[in-house]
């Protein structure tokens, strides 16, 4: 499944199938989140964090490739990425795009 963050793919004709979306919540370890916490005082990167918004990207992708698939989707345009907070620790990424068939 072909990706895109742009509106056209360079050298073919796309015909929109509609809207595609996928959505992940995810959280860390109530201890590494007090351990974060923690590293806020003295700085550097938040490497849990960084892990668990890596893994809730993966995971919204692949729920939004799968809604493509099953319309019959070669592709997904503008794909755009979205992030909030749930709450303290638990993020929710939202991905989404237009499905088109390339002919």
């Amino acid at each position: 499944m072909l990706l895109v963050t742009t509106e056209q793919i360079a050298g073919r004709n796309v015909e929109p199938l509609g809207i595609v979306e996928g959505s992940s919540i995810q959280t860390v370890h109530a201890g590494k989140d007090i351990m974060n916490s923690l590293k806020t005082l003295v700085g550097g990167e938040l490497t849990s964090y960084t892990e668990m918004m890596e893994k809730a990207r993966k995971l919204a992708t692949d729920k939004m490739v799968k809604n493509a698939q099953q319309m019959g989707a070669d592709a997904v345009i503008c794909v755009r990425y979205s992030s909030s907070e749930v709450m303290q620790g638990a993020a929710e990424v939202l991905v989404y795009g237009t499905a088109v068939r390339l002919v």
